[in-house]
């Protein structure tokens, strides 16, 4: 494995990287209202693939973020959230002329968002391959990445350059598509490039909301889950929401129960899911072998993502371990 120029990730043997983007989601003070209705908005800082790295380093692993941020106040702002969360910035880069991307989200009553984007272009469009940390990459056990960033050039070559290289250095590919249809020109658009990258992925996290716009069927069935299924693929994942989520491997696939909590705010509960989860795994990658163990982090998975909707905010509501056990050991 390489090492990091500047020697500062240590045991990069279990390191986590996470690729994509990183943003200020302003979040309503009230539920239940329209963008246009709401009094007030919480400044919190978001992103599903700087979630997963937070959610990583919160529950006590070694996680590093790669992505472009604008050189402004709010870009400041994320790098120092990064920082303050033990998240490795090695893989930071500015750019001086766009912005920081910025989402309004919108609460509904039952706690799902809707979203509101401004990105034209956001500097995290805008990474290019050149500016890639290729030794922070390479020294990845698990390198993980969702879609947005396939969306428009140069990111979109930047993504594959990474993906590339990760998987020549060994690591294991995680893939959260993490769907935003109103970014994409159209939904063919979203549906054709969230899948030309699918056979590469090692694991594959999708919301039951995901599964269905992939696979065009409104049933949410193991059927539907296994047309996703690819030969190279280890762990395929399906989130329930409260509901838990399913499994597939080669050898066995169940159902986990989900943990009932009240539920303020669904947002970065399935980036916290997969965050517990790759804590899990870099660990111990026998667990994607071993259907006690997965349902043992899958479990503990689930009370992370439970946990993280009991707050407003995605990165303000990631639990530490000793939360997350405290719910695992209810149950």
């Amino acid at each position: 494995m390489a090492t990091v120029s500047n020697g500062t990730v240590a045991g990069e043997e279990e390191l986590i990287v996470c690729f994509g983007e990183m943003l200020i989601d302003f979040v309503p003070t009230v539920s239940g209202v329209s963008l246009a209705e709401a009094p007030g908005f919480l400044k919190a800082p978001g992103g599903a693939p700087a979630n997963v790295a937070i959610a990583v380093s919160r529950l006590g692993g070694k996680a590093a973020f790669i992505g472009k941020l604008g050189d402004d106040e709010f870009g400041h702002m994320l790098a120092g959230i990064l920082k303050q969360n033990g998240v490795t910035g090695e893989g930071l880069t500015f750019d001086k002329g766009a912005r920081t991307a910025l989402a309004f989200v919108t609460l509904r009553a039952d706690g799902e968002r809707e979203f509101m984007f401004y990105r034209n272009p956001s500097a995290d469009m805008l990474l290019t391959p050149e500016e890639l940390n290729l030794e922070l990459i390479r020294s990845a056990k698990v390198f993980h990445y969702g879609s947005i960033s396939l969306i428009v050039e140069p990111c979109r070559t930047a993504h594959l350059k990474a993906m590339e290289e990760a998987k020549k250095a060994g690591a294991l590919l995680s893939y959260d598509p993490n769907l935003r249809l109103p970014l994409w020109p159209s939904a063919e658009e979203a549906r054709e490039q969230i899948r030309s990258i699918w056979d590469k992925a090692d694991l594959i996290k999708v919301s039951d909301n995901e599964l269905e716009f992939l696979t065009g069927s409104n049933k949410i069935d193991d059927a539907a889950a296994m047309s996703l299924w690819h030969d190279k693929l280890k762990l395929l994942l399906v989130t329930l929401g409260e509901k838990g989520c399913k499994y597939y491997t080669k050898n066995f696939r169940g159902t986990i129960d989900g943990f009932p909590v009240d539920t303020v705010d669904t947002t970065g509960a399935g980036d916290s899911f997969v965050g517990a989860l790759l804590t899990k795994l870099v660990a111990d990658l026998s667990i994607l072998e071993d259907e006690s163990k997965l349902k043992e982090a899958l479990k503990f998975a689930n009370a992370c993502g439970a946990i993280t909707t009991t707050k407003k905010g995605a990165i303000p509501a990631l639990p530490i371990e000793a939360d997350a056990l405290s719910l695992f050991n209810k149950k």
